[in-house]
């Protein structure tokens, strides 16, 4: 399996201010692991459209793969952590967004986004962090093969097999 870098995006005001622990940030961090990734940075940030773009564009500046935000994808009016990823990415991703939206009844109130910024892949997760890793847990392997796509145009389809 090639090896794959990932960095995980806490998007909370109550974590960002520490009253609050980063449970989904954790809990992706051992799911990515599980699944074969190095994870290289994690950071923690306020809500807020510029705040989370800023960090997206740090993170993503000359990374090579998986950037999983957490947080900000419900309807309160400071999530707005699809708004913030739309300003980042060059090309969506909606397919991944949306199966992995069908895992769970719930699924249909996260607007998380999926998209390519240069040689990554940044994808919006809610931030609950069984909510979390359902929903990246559904689309990994996926995940995974863009990923090889985004950094090697020669990469083999996989087999339906």
């Amino acid at each position: 399996m090639t090896n794959h870098y990932a960095k995980v995006l806490t998007v909370s005001d109550g974590c960002y201010h520490g009253s609050r622990e980063d449970t989904s940030g954790e809990a992706l961090r051992e799911l990515l692991f599980d699944r074969g990734f190095e994870v290289v940075e994690s950071r923690i940030c306020p809500d807020g459209i510029e705040s989370v773009s800023a960090r997206l564009f740090e993170l993503s500046d000359d990374f090579h793969g998986l950037i999983v935000t957490t947080g900000g994808t419900g309807f309160t009016s400071r999530d707005l952590t699809p708004e913030a990823t739309l300003k980042v990415i060059e090309r969506e991703a909606p397919g991944i967004a949306e199966y992995s939206r069908s895992v769970n009844k719930l699924g249909m109130i996260s607007r998380g986004r999926c998209g390519i910024r240069a040689k990554s892949l940044i994808f919006n997760v809610p931030g609950s962090p069984k909510g979390a890793c359902e929903m990246l847990e559904a689309v990994i392997d996926t995940i995974s093969h863009a990923i090889d796509l985004l950094n090697d145009s020669s990469s083999q389809h996989p087999s339906n097999e």
